[in-house]
């Protein structure tokens, strides 16, 4: 846990869910700068009056360092990440504000975002595609008055991020770097140079939202041949399917015998979907921490699946935390090696430990991941046992198998 220290309090913030030894920061320079500006200005631009701003709007939160520091002015936070969104809850909580619906309102981005923005502060995202598909949504929402600033590290901030806000919204610029992070300011409504007319009103989008894209996998892609993927923006590789994914589908068991199967960190949903259309009597659990990743699911699914009894369920949370232990046969896992710009295993070691207390006796994990990753030592560690499916020079698919008796393990 550490202390961030803002013009706005002082708070006690940690990532979720809390562990120890994570020695990543809940918050970033990035998000100081954002939070320095808006008390004192940057440059020309003078400070924010948040007292009398209106609705605050807080976009891409990493971890509720933003939300929390401003929950005075009643934000409304909009966040793609379940873990994000709780991490926010739980930051509110520790420092005793909570999450009444009178103090801080946390949407998600499948929510409809508020009738009217006058703050709109954003968080960039990774994913070029989520900022694109969340500006248009919230577009209709600003007006010419809105103050929209961004906020982001160098390195995540690019010219294909300006041109966004430029296109979608107005004339956009960016402030000198301080520590490593830059602000991006945009004026909605104002005339740019592709001639866009100010509003007074509400400010229409410039084009339409290309998401969700929708394509059919071909040939090549094993027992995902022939289906039809829906990608909502901010799925990894939204426009194509990955190669890792397309690796997996070559080997995955898609012959279950009526298993209880989980799409675990299911993305677009299309392994949990493979397993059901090969096999009716299934059923598959998709799970994410992604509310973009399990509406994608769900519409890949019903894009394929045709039947009156859909056996299947949608869940957004933490991996399988949510499940009973010993109430899974199977587990589909491509586990994610990177938690936003920091590379790192956490997250797939949690995966793996629930997984085994969520599968039955001789219920079995199945793992794709790059070959460096050498996850075949943890799984061995975990289950007492990994055994190698197929493999690449890139890639490599791992099979671990539940024994009778319980191993001692230590917690991930």
């Amino acid at each position: 846990m550490n202390r961030l220290t803002t013009p706005y309090g002082s708070y006690e913030l940690t990532r979720f869910p809390e562990d120890p030894r994570d020695r990543l920061r809940a918050w970033d320079a990035a998000d100081e700068y954002l939070l320095r500006h808006l008390d004192s200005g940057t440059g020309e631009r003078g400070p924010v009056d948040l007292a009398g701003a209106g609705q605050i709007t807080v976009l891409g939160d990493r971890w509720g360092a933003l939300t929390t520091a401003l929950a005075a002015f009643h934000p409304t936070q909009i966040t793609d990440s379940y873990l994000s969104r709780a991490s926010t809850a739980a930051n509110l909580d520790r420092a005793g504000i909570g999450t009444a619906k009178s103090t801080v309102r946390l949407l998600t981005t499948q929510d409809p975002p508020p009738e009217r923005i006058d703050v709109l502060l954003v968080r960039v995202p990774k994913s070029l595609a989520l900022l694109e598909d969340q500006l248009y949504r919230l577009a209709p929402h600003v007006h010419a008055g809105t103050v929209v600033v961004g906020t982001g590290m160098v390195k995540e901030i690019h010219t294909s991020t300006l041109n966004l806000f430029e296109k979608i919204l107005g004339p956009t610029r960016t402030s000198l770097a301080e520590k490593k992070a830059r602000l991006i300011f945009c004026t909605p409504g104002a005339t740019a140079a592709s001639g866009a007319t100010p509003t007074s009103g509400a400010t229409a989008a410039r084009g339409d939202d290309p998401w969700p894209v929708t394509y059919k996998l071909d040939q090549e892609a094993g027992s995902g041949a022939g289906l039809t993927a829906v990608n909502h923006a901010g799925i990894f590789c939204a426009d194509r399917l990955d190669v890792g994914t397309r690796f997996f589908l070559q080997s995955i068991p898609t012959n279950t015998n009526g298993a209880r199967v989980v799409d675990l960190g299911c993305g677009n949903g299309i392994v949990g979907t493979a397993v059901a259309v090969a096999d009716p009597r299934a059923e598959v659990v998709f799970t994410d921490e992604s509310y973009q990743a399990v509406a994608s699911a769900k519409a890949t699914f019903r894009a394929n699946v045709h039947r009156e009894r859909e056996r299947a369920d949608f869940l957004v949370g933490d991996g399988v935390a949510m499940l009973d232990p010993g109430s899974v046969d199977l587990i589909l896992c491509n586990p994610p090696f990177h938690s936003h710009q920091a590379t790192t295993d956490a997250t797939a070691l949690r995966m793996f430990a629930q997984s085994r207390k969520a599968l039955r006796p001789h219920g079995e994990l199945w793992v794709v991941a790059n070959r460096h990753m050498g996850y075949h030592t943890h799984l061995r560690r975990l289950f007492g046992n990994s055994e190698v499916v197929a493999s690449e020079p890139k890639f490599v698919v791992l099979r671990a198998v539940k024994q009778d008796r319980p191993r001692s393990t230590r917690p991930m």
